[in-house]
């Protein structure tokens, strides 16, 4: 077996939690504005005129005039606790099922179905386990500040989901959640690849040059980090956006949409194959950032603590 890269915590496992946690949180401070419209698109059922551009910019006015600043990160403390924790998890479950799948040896080049069942797992158990929070998310979201529905944070909104539908409306939309592991599993076995075509490139360059390599000090520019993340990201959401204009329904309006066949239909019926699509525009708009904000901060975390392990040891 080859030496296995140096870890800052006990685990290259960790190392990958942790750069994630932390690439959760920059991403969604950033990004929670248009993660707000996004989710009020997706639960409207009118159809605009305006075009994306400018029903974004006047939505976004719109908060801004009634509730400030404030108005524009309400909800931030669940999408944060959301993302920070699903990002986490996934790169911890994600990066031990890799461990095992190549047989304990962390340097072993996966084959592309091997990486997709791995991301698929990791996505499956993350979904199951962070879903009450973005149910919450989802709610707090839509309800107006101050109305009756209108959570103040995360555990008041456990409090009234558990008293108003039991503990299983926490889980409402789980269902879907699975359904849509096949977006995430999609984009990381692209993303991999891709990282991988990258690194041999680099690899290469750098033997040609004479110069020594070491993969564990080394790392792709943050422009390459962009490319790919955001090209991996195109790929899966084209494939798997319409289960979440579907699972945000039933997660905001359960007497109205109450099972996922019901909400299929009536979504159809009433507004055709664009139903399914509401909020794309923005959703591209405001994940195709996030995503490479995202990947661009894991992937500079996981490299300090990967090199300052390396140097330590």
């Amino acid at each position: 077996m080859a030496k296995q890269p140096a870890s800052f915590f006990p685990t290259t496992a960790l190392d990958h939690a942790v750069a994630g946690l932390g690439a959760g949180i920059v991403s969604t401070l950033c990004m929670n504005p248009l993660d707000l419209l996004k989710v009020k698109f997706q639960v409207a059922t009118s159809v605009s005129s305006t075009g994306i551009g400018k029903q974004i910019w006047y939505s976004l006015k719109d908060i801004y005039r009634e509730s400030g600043f404030k108005g524009l990160y309400r909800g931030v403390g669940p999408n944060v606790a959301g993302n920070a924790s699903s990002w986490g998890l996934y790169f911890l479950f994600y990066n031990t099922l890799k461990k095992r799948a190549a047989g304990g040896d962390i340097t072993q080049t996966l084959s592309a179905q091997e990486i997709l069942i791995c991301s698929a797992q990791a996505s499956a158990v993350t979904a199951v386990m962070t879903n009450p929070i973005w149910v919450v998310k989802v709610r707090m979201f839509t309800s107006p500040p101050g109305s009756p529905q209108s959570y103040r944070g995360l555990f008041h909104g456990f409090k009234n989901i558990v008293k108003v539908d039991g503990v299983q409306g926490l889980f409402r939309g789980t269902s879907l959640a699975l359904v849509g592991v096949s977006n995430g599993a999609l984009q990381f076995m692209a993303y991999e690849k891709m990282k991988k075509w990258g690194f041999d490139l680099k690899r290469q360059q750098s033997l040609r040059e004479g110069r020594q390599w070491n993969s564990q000090v080394d790392k792709l520019s943050n422009t390459s980090y962009t490319v790919m993340s955001a090209s991996s990201k195109l790929l899966a959401l084209s494939v798997t956006y319409p289960y979440q204009v579907v699972r945000s329904r039933i997660q905001n309006d359960p007497q109205l949409y109450p099972t996922i066949r019901s909400t299929i239909f009536r979504t159809w019926s009433q507004e055709g194959y664009k139903g399914f699509y509401r909020g794309l525009a923005t959703n591209l708009v405001r994940i195709l950032p996030g995503t490479c904000v995202t990947f661009v901060v894991y992937e500079n975390l996981a490299w300090l603590l990967r090199s300052t392990a390396a140097k330590r040891d």
